[in-house]
């Protein structure tokens, strides 16, 4: 049987009975308790009021909307014909289901106030130019934005003193808004409202927790009785925040015991205030304790046997699981001699048996890597050691060689072309010392004999001397040699001549990089690095022909070339010139000997665009530290 069957069968069979026994269990003690049942009741007639006061919030929300958008309304909003506004909204608001009907201006003023009495006539109690005193009606103005959502708030009319619950809109013409229309609905009517859909008595409280208005109790407009049924504020505060009813102690009223739960009155996304529904102790029956017992015993025994049943499947895949975690860390720490030893016919065994073969065959790789890996390093010392033995063994002979030529230079005054072949013959003779230096500069960083002799050091001298080394080839291929904030670098401790063969190396680069006519600029600033001593930043940019992004790091190995080499030239200052590919790798060595950095960034190749690339040299100032 597959793993899926083993763990899913056995707890589908399972659930099935825990869900059917759970079900009749819970139906039956809940139905059966009276503190159960009455949370119940509670958290329902909860949900009612809320559903209610949403229902209530459209109802005002498109009685706002009739008034706003009453033809004409808008127009004469905008126009400050006040005396049109009145004409039109007042007749409009007779005919709502709201009391209270507000129209503001987009600055603010009361253009029309209705309140509807107890016989469904229209009082106009309006006061031309008042200030709106409604905070959603300076909200929705502030915001200016005609497709802002609706405002809702409990507040009091002062002019009749009663509490309202107010929806507010804004008036919107094209782009901009005109003003504001309020609708409300008194708490007076509201309550009687909700007690009747909820079966359930409703309290209303403000943020101070002080009760509004209540259809509890004989006397509901008694500020002495709604004072007896508030709450503190710091439980207002804890329920406003909550997302279900939170349920308050039993209290006694005329002899009758009752029992609140408390809930955040939301609509939208605006939690307005506190309500509570009340609802008496004796709304349901107590149920006998004896089914309870019994049936907390059958669910407490079945649950057992869900544990022990559980912990017997779970040994039966965990087993073969922990074995297959424990060898694969083994394995992740090198031993690769672990096996799994699981022999199962289900997933697990045959994960761990592919698991097996598979760490066999990185342990078959791994030793043919190993192999070839000490092969690889005896090749590359033995090619070390032939570039030491090369570089030392040809030092003499072409010491002979610029000796001789030079010999001969001397004595061929009088013939030019053997004069010409000597001179050529001392260049070529330059070039290969050049070459065999640079063998054995990488012969010393490849085997740790560099020797650093740090002495104070001027950046901008290194690079002056450069200059000067190049002079010739500027001048012959017109290339713009540029230096900028040299100047500001203080001295650095480092080893001169070194230092110089990096500089020399990496404008060398550029030289033969950049074509005739272009530039080259080499820049300094001082780098602050957080948690490590300042250091120096030089940067050399050209002009050339760039370095594809692929090539970024290679071109700083050994013997490393970019292009193709036999299209290279054969001088080194020449465009795309020759050369042996170990500049860049003697500067990077020479600069993690200083604790320094070298890296380049360029755009990528393109001999016609001429993207350019600019090579960056950081040095601390300290360069031995």
């Amino acid at each position: 049987m597959s793993i899926r069957f083993k763990v899913i069968l056995p707890y589908l069979l399972l659930t099935l009975l825990i869900a059917v026994t759970g079900a009749f269990v819970v139906t039956r003690l809940v139905t059966s308790s009276l503190e159960e049942r009455l949370s119940n009741q509670l958290l329902e007639a909860g949900r009612v009021v809320s559903d209610e006061m949403v229902r209530q919030e459209i109802r005002q929300f498109n009685d706002a909307r009739f008034v706003a958008y009453t033809d004409g309304v808008s127009e004469a909003l905008k126009n400050g014909d006040v005396e049109k506004v009145v004409n039109l909204a007042k007749p409009a608001a007779g005919g709502l289901s709201v009391e209270n009907v507000m129209v503001f201006d987009a600055g603010g003023s009361e253009i029309l106030h209705t309140l509807k009495q107890a016989d469904n006539t229209i009082q106009d109690v309006t006061q031309p130019r008042r200030a709106a005193t409604l905070p959603i009606v300076d909200e929705l103005l502030r915001e200016n934005n005609p497709n802002s959502l609706p405002r809702r708030m409990l507040a009091k009319d002062p002019l009749d003193g009663r509490y309202y619950y107010f929806t507010a809109i804004v008036v919107p013409l094209q782009n901009e808004i005109t003003g504001v229309v309020v609708t409300g609905t008194s708490l007076n009517t509201l309550l009687p409202s909700l007690k009747a859909i909820a079966f359930a008595d409703v309290i209303l409280y403000d943020v101070n927790g002080q009760a509004l208005a209540s259809t509890f109790g004989k006397s509901t407009t008694d500020p002495l009785f709604l004072r007896t049924v508030s709450i503190p504020k710091d439980f207002y505060n804890r329920v406003i925040a909550q997302d279900e009813i939170i349920e308050g102690e039993n209290f006694e009223v005329d002899g009758r015991f009752y029992r609140s739960g408390f809930s955040p009155l939301q609509i939208g996304s605006d939690r307005l205030a506190v309500f509570a529904v009340v609802l008496p102790m004796q709304f349901v029956v107590e149920s006998s304790s004896t089914s309870r017992n019994q049936y907390v015993l059958l669910y407490s025994a079945a649950m057992v046997a869900v544990i022990l049943i559980g912990y017997l499947i779970a040994r039966m895949i965990i087993i073969p699981l922990s074995s297959l975690v424990r060898t694969s860390l083994a394995i992740a720490e090198g031993d690769l001699t672990r096996r799994t030893g699981v022999r199962t016919n289900d997933e697990i065994g045959i994960l761990a048996n592919t698991f097996d073969v598979m760490t066999e065959n990185l342990q078959q790789r791994t030793i043919e890597l190993e192999k070839t890996n000490q092969i690889l390093e005896q090749m590359d010392r033995a090619k070390i050691r032939f570039i030491q033995v090369s570089a030392h063994e040809l030092r003499t002979p072409l010491t002979l060689v610029q000796g001789y030529a030079q010999m001969i230079q001397i004595k061929a005054k009088d013939n030019k072309d053997l004069e010409k072949y000597a001179k050529g013959i001392i260049e070529g003779a330059e070039r290969m010392t050049d070459i065999v230096d640079n063998l054995l500069d990488v012969s010393r960083i490849n085997s740790n004999l560099l020797e650093i002799r740090p002495v104070e050091v001027e950046i901008k001298a290194l690079i002056q001397r450069a200059e000067k080394t190049f002079q010739t080839a500027f001048a012959e291929r017109r290339l713009t040699f540029i230096t900028e904030g040299l100047d500001t670098l203080p001295p650095i401790q480092a080893d001169k001549e070194l230092l110089y063969k990096v500089f020399y190396h990496v404008i060398g680069n550029a030289i033969k990089y950049t074509p005739d006519g272009g530039s080259i600029t080499v820049s300094g600033c001082i780098i602050p690095e957080a948690g490590h001593p300042a250091a120096i930043e030089v940067k050399i940019q050209d002009t050339g022909i760039g370095i594809d992004p692929q090539y970024h790091e290679l071109v700083f190995e050994k013997f490393y070339q970019t292009g193709d080499v036999l299209l290279h030239s054969s001088g080194k200052t020449k465009f795309k010139g020759g050369g042996p590919g170990l500049g860049l790798a003697i500067a990077r060595g020479i600069l993690d000997a200083h604790h320094g950095r070298i890296w380049l960034t360029s755009p990528g190749y393109d001999e016609t665009k001429l993207p350019g690339t600019t090579v960056f040299i950081r040095l601390p100032l300290n360069g031995t530290q």
